[in-house]
Formats: C-alpha cells, structure tokens, sequence
C-alpha cells in the first residue's frame, strides 16, 4: 500500500562515511522540486539486497567519502553500480570518490596528486554543454589527492577539467558516459565555497536524468511501507527519542540582582570554599572579550554529581558521600541525560542572563569517540570519568557588561540562603584590578609555599615529527583530508602542603588564578569534580543553543592564530589569517563538516553567517567561522523537541572537528593509531545545559588537568617522611597540544607551532620550553 500520494521524486544517496554527506543531501533538495533523500551507507546493503528497491527511486547520488575506489572494503556497493543490467539502471550523479569509482571501473588509471587539494578553490573549465549547460563560471572547492586519467578510448567523456599549471598539469573535473545515464564531478558542489557549480550542475543532472528515464519509460514505483521499513524515512528527520508527553515544568528560578561593577570573580569563589582543595567546585569563566558572562556554582555536600565511562552500561549519581549507580537500560548516556533534565525543567529566571541552575562540567574527548561508533583504544587503569557533571541548584552569574551580579537558586522557599549569600558578596567587594592585573596576597602567600621548579615533559620530537609524517601519508592517499595530531606534555610539580594565615592552600586554584592573569580567555573555568580538575583558558566556543522557543545552535570553530605583539596590526592579522591558503583551507574543511552536523539533527535551515573572519581577543588574533542551525517553523510545536534540540546537536558534532579532522570517522580511526594514549579531557568540551533548555560548550584548548583520586589529607603537623613526601608532595599536571596536519604542513613547523600553543598554559607554572628543547 503507497503511504504517499503526492508521488515525490525519491532519490537514494550512498554514503561512504563521508562527513559532507548532508550537505550534499541539501543541495539536492534545494536544486530538485519536491524531491525526497533517502541515505543508505556504502556497506548497509549488498547489491543484490538493495537492487530490487531501485525501482523505486529516480536517480542515485553517489557522495564522496574517505578511502580509494580500488579498495574494495571502502567502496561497498558502488564499485557494483556502474554495471548494473539494464533492468535496473538508474541515471546516477558521482561526487569525489563517485567519479573516481566512475573513472576506474570504465579503465581510466588511478593517480596520485602530485600537490594534494584539500580544501583549495579551482577554477573549472567547461564547455557549457551536458551538466553545465548555461552555469557559466565556475570555481568549485576540492578534496582531493587521488584524479583520474582517461584512456584513449574510454567510454568516458570529459565534461571539465581545472588546471594546476606545474603542479599537477590538466586534471579531470567532470566526466560523463558516452551510453549510459551516469554524470559525476571530482569538485565539491555542496561546499559551502563552490561558486557556480552547486545548484546549478545538480539541477542539470535532474533534467537530464527525467529526459533518460521518459525516453526509457521508466516510472518509479509507489513508495510503500516495506521499502521505508528496509530503506529507512527520508532526510530530515525530525528527532525521534524525544517522547511526545509533556513533563510539567516542576521547577521555579528564584533570582536577587544588584549592581557591583567592581566585584572580583576570584573574591566570590574564595567567599564559596574554591580554597578547599577536598572540596567540589565549578566555575565558568569569562575572563576576556567576546565572552560576558561568568557562572559560579554554589555547589554542597549534598550537590548531584554525575560520572560516567565509556562502554559502562550505567552512570554513577552521587549525593553527599554515597556513589549509586543506575542502569541505562534501553538509554545511552545522552538520551539518559535529556530525560534526567526533562524532570528538572524550570522557569521565571532572568531572561537577560544565559543560565538559572542546570549541568556544569566536561564532556571527553573519547565520549565523542564512542558516538562515532569508533572503539576506544584499551586503557592498562580506569582514569578519568568521560562525562563529569554536577546538577547546580544554587548559583552565582556575573555580567561583566552591567556589571550586574544574579544570585539564583532552584530550591525552593530558599530565600534565606538568596538574601545572606548576596549580603555576603556586598561585603566581600574589592577592587576588580586586583582580579586580573596583579596577583592577590593569598596567590603570593602560596607562591612562597613551594621552591622547586617543576619538570616539564615534553613529547618526543622525533617521534611527534614522524607521526605528523604518517598523517601527511593518509593525507596523500585519499584516507583523510585533514588530521588534528596532538600530543600530551606533563609537568610534575610540588603540592602547597602547609597552611599560612588559616587560609588552606589549593594547588589547582591559585594554578587558575595565575593562568588567568597571564592568559586571559574568554572561555576561562576552573572545574574541581574528584578524581579530575580542569583548568582552562580555552579561546575557542564549540557550540552554544539558546532556549526556546525558536533555539538556535550556533558553532564557532577557530582555525588559524596570531599571538600579538609590537607591529602585529589588524591588518598585518588579516594578511598572516585571512589571506593565507593553509589556514583559509583548515577553516573551510571544519566550516564544511559543521555544516554537515548540523543538517543531520535540523534539517536544511543551517547558515554561515560569517566565513574566516579575523578576531581580536586579549593576547591573539584568530580565524573564526559562525555557522548557526535551527528547527524549521513547522517542527517547533513538537513537545520537548526545541528545548532538548541544543543537547541533541552536542551528542552529533562530537568530538570537536576542529580537534579530529575530516572525515570526521576516519579521521578519529586513524588518530587512535598515530597517538599513544587517550587525549582524555583534553579535546573535549566543558560548560553547561541550563533547565530553561539553553547551553554553552567550549573546546578543552591552552588549559591542563590532572588526576588526584584521593586529597591529601595527612594533618600539617604530622612529620613526613620522604615516601610519604614522594607520594603525597608531587602532583602531575597534563597539557594537551598539537596542530591541523594538511598536505602543506611542514612537519618541523608543526613541531613549532605545538611548543608555542603550550606557552600559554606551562607560563602559570613558571615554566618555558623553547622549540629546540627537545
């Protein structure tokens, strides 16, 4: 039985793990009236499986994807599509690796570049003729470093071609078959720099592909409920975990304003315990421009905590000093989180401020790895959690525009506790140069606490050098068009052990204080959640979602820093940035893959609303992208679906692209191979998701973390031995640094440039290593 009636023109997309499929997806809906995609992976189906549902679909789109086409483990089915019988011949549209697996299966040799193009603008030479009749100019973005050559007598026809001069001479950009209804192109249509050959190419491909199929009588079949049940519903798809019932909104914000200009952020933490290292404690942190607003969490003894590994099949909620663990069941931890949330919705905060009370902590690098279904790399001892949270009930946000400071809470009848905390912080006011510019008595006082200097232990350079010689290798054979490689830099250092003034000493607090000072972020924040503590200067937003109604999703990925100093002007900035093809291309694949992420969770409304343009924070200046997404106006009568859209956009675009690379699966594949351990929490992301359903996620950059399960706590006045001095005097902090791996990468260079981005975080331990340390 048809469970349509309106007879839409299907469209079957195979994708080869790529991380531009739903562009790709897009472009085709925006360039094909009434037309539904339908997208199957390259390995989902047999041929023989897949091929008695072709009757049902009007072309195919093969899209681009990792990998060689004479591989046949990457390729799947699409090496078989071009030999189809004519029964069940489809006219099929080939992108990157779809021409590529065009070319070689009609005889044309595979080749390398000899200067690989990723993320590069070509000019496309055609002759206005087939797929490009009437598009005019073409520049078309490529990645790529595989091409093909036609034989003389190929049954292929070259439709463009760009060309690379000496470094790589004429290379085929489009090509055609002399018989059969298949078109393919070696450029990105759906990148979001292609100018000329997007829309217009595939709506000529649609014209040619209905001409085909009316002088070949074929008519596609009634869709019909068995094939949605093996082919699956078309993209969009609106979310489907979220239950169609509306909890009630149980939870009411109470909130006291007053006005403190003046007010350190340093002083309210120290009025909330932030010196008592046992203790937990959580602080989001914007130190410098464009951030504006800082979030204190009052936390307590009885403050949810909620921990969680990869491959566990539960969570571990903590309350006062009892760790319960709760099965998952049918949830994975993300969708167990937006239920948790779903009970602890609230509302009548301040509407001018971004959060009333709701999770605060980090997410970890290897979180996002298991999201990508990619197997985490075996670990000798459990170390720290991959989701590290705690539920803020009462809080503390300072506006550093108004110099407004909110006291809220979301327990109820706790006026009390509201009217004696902001009487506290009234009284508690110092001058707030003495928070950024100059270091307190207390910083001084626990300065003199210790005498060594740390050691600091740098990655192997040669090692580190090979890797990024391995990375360029997958690069140049086609695995990869971008790899983010990183490497662990450790600094062992004396703990403050005594006491001076009745002030306890927190190693990791008066750690944050300094490096706040020294390098001032605007995604600073000090997390203290046993066994891990974060300190982070992060320069880097990774995604933040407005409430709702109407949420928007916006991502601001960075690719390309200048560190300031004497003569470095903006325009001297936007020359080194905006006018450099290595970082212009690194933005541009991440800008692409973003893109992608967000297309897969709201549909087609996602926009770059500014593409690498320069920007001033207080030390650097940075090449920044803007991509926002939102639901269409049609889903947001959905119960749940726009409050719980940000979190869901989160679970998908993890790990951060700009910290992996693209393709973003084979990208992660390979790096768990070229990297030795697990990054941790570095590469993750901390922040928080507020009840009234907004949230805001910064990269784990330029900040380093350790691991103390238990605190010391051997009273003062016990004499230490030296084992015990050995054992409990030392802590060991990780710094987490490395650089995008492109074709244009110099490896010594990269080794450069990863020294000087741990500058940042190793100056707040008094330490400095040059590139030739090592």
């Amino acid at each position: 039985m048809a469970i349509d009636s309106g007879m839409p023109h299907r469209i079957l997309l195979i994708d080869s793990y790529d991380s531009f499929t739903y562009n790709l997806a897009c472009l085709c809906r925006q360039s094909i009236t009434n037309c539904r995609i339908h997208i199957i992976k390259n390995d989902q189906f047999s041929l023989s499986e897949i091929l008695p549902y072709f009757g049902y679909f009007a072309a195919v789109i093969v899209g681009p994807g990792p990998g060689s086409p004479e591989r046949p483990e990457e390729v799947g089915i699409i090496k078989d599509l071009w030999k189809i019988a004519n029964e069940h011949l489809l006219p099929i549209f080939g992108v990157c690796l779809g021409l590529q697996s065009l070319g070689v299966e009609f005889g044309a040799k595979l080749k390398r570049l000899d200067v690989v193009k990723h993320g590069q603008v070509s000019h496309i030479y055609h002759e206005e003729i087939d797929i490009f009749k009437g598009v005019g100019e073409v520049n078309g973005v490529r990645y790529h470093s595989l091409h093909v050559e036609l034989a003389a007598d190929s049954e292929l026809q070259q439709l463009a071609w760009s060309d690379d001069g000496e470094e790589n001479g004429l290379v085929v950009m489009a090509l055609k078959h002399t018989s059969k209804p298949f078109w393919a192109v070696q450029y990105h249509p759906e990148s979001v720099c292609t100018d000329g050959g997007g829309s217009e190419v595939i709506s000529n491909f649609w014209h040619l592909a209905r001409n085909w199929a009316g002088t070949h009588e074929r008519r596609p079949r009634p869709w019909t409920a068995m094939a949605q049940d093996i082919i699956g519903p078309s993209w969009p798809q609106v979310l489907t975990n979220i239950p169609s019932k509306v909890p009630p909104v149980i939870g009411t914000v109470t909130t006291h304003v007053f006005a403190s200009p003046n007010l350190a952020t340093t002083t309210i933490c120290e009025l909330f315990g932030v010196s008592n290292e046992s203790t937990a404690f959580v602080l989001l942190d914007s130190v410098a421009q464009p951030g504006r607003f800082t979030i204190i969490g009052a936390l307590n003894h009885s403050t949810p905590k909620i921990t969680y590994f990869t491959g566990e099949s539960f969570v571990t909620i903590t309350e006062g000093s009892i760790p319960i663990r709760q099965s998952l069941r049918s949830h994975d931890i993300w969708s167990w989180l937006a239920a948790f949330m779903r009970g602890r919705k609230a509302q009548g905060g301040s509407s001018e401020i971004p959060f009333w009370g709701g999770l605060v902590g980090y997410l970890s690098y290897e979180l996002g790895v298991q999201s990508l279904s990619v197997p985490r790399r075996t670990e000798e001892v459990k170390g720290h959690p991959d989701m590290n949270l705690v539920f803020v009930e009462r809080s503390i946000v300072r506006d550093s525009v108004t110099g407004n400071i909110y006291v809220q809470s979301l327990i109820p009848n706790d006026d009390a506790w509201i009217s004696d905390t902001a009487a506290r912080i009234k009284d508690a006011v110092r001058p707030l140069d003495l928070d950024v510019d100059q270091l307190t008595s207390r910083q001084k006082c626990c300065k003199a606490l210790t005498s060594n200097a740390p050691i600091v232990v740098l990655p192997d350079k040669a090692s580190y050098i090979s890797r990024i010689k391995s990375a360029k290798e997958h690069l140049f054979a086609g695995d990869s068009y971008e790899l983010c490689v990183t490497a662990p830099t450790r600094i062992i250092r004396d703990k403050f052990l005594t006491k001076s003034n009745d002030i306890s000493a927190s190693s990791s607090w008066e750690l944050y204080k300094t490096l706040r000072t020294k390098n001032p972020a605007p995604y600073s924040g000090y997390i203290r959640l046993h066994p891990s503590t974060l300190v982070a200067s992060s320069p880097e937003r990774f995604l933040s979602y407005s409430r709702g109604p109407g949420t928007v999703c916006q991502l601001r990925p960075i690719k390309g820093t200048l560190r300031k100093g004497p003569g470095v002007t903006r325009a001297v900035a936007e020359q080194a940035l905006a006018g450099n093809r290595k970082e212009v291309a690194e933005n541009l694949m991440i800008v692409d893959l973003i893109r992608h992420d967000l297309h897969g969770v709201v549909g087609e409304d996602v926009e770059v609303r500014k593409f690498c343009g320069v920007e001033e924070s207080e030390t650097v200046w940075s090449l920044v992208s803007v991509i926002e997404g939102k639901l269409p106006l049609s889903a947001l009568n959905i119960p749940n679906l726009d409050s719980e859209l940000g979190w869901e956009v989160l679970s998908r675009s993890l790990p951060p692209g700009s910290m992996t690379g693209a393709p973003k699966k084979r990208s992660v594949e390979i790096l768990q191979n070229l990297e030795d351990s697990s990054r941790n929490i570095y590469s993750g992301v901390f922040g928080y998701w507020c009840v009234g359903g907004g949230g805001d996620w910064s990269v784990v950059i330029r900040s380093c973390f350790k691991y103390d399960d238990q605190v010391d706590t051997q009273p003062d006045d016990v004499p230490r031995t030296s084992a015990t001095a050995n054992a409990a005097d030392k802590e060991e902090w990780v710094i987490g640094a490395g650089g995008a791996i492109t074709a244009l990468s110099d490896p010594e260079a990269e080794w450069d440039e990863m020294i000087v981005k741990l500058q940042s975080a190793l100056g707040a331990f008094g330490a400095t290593v040059s590139p030739e340390t090592r």
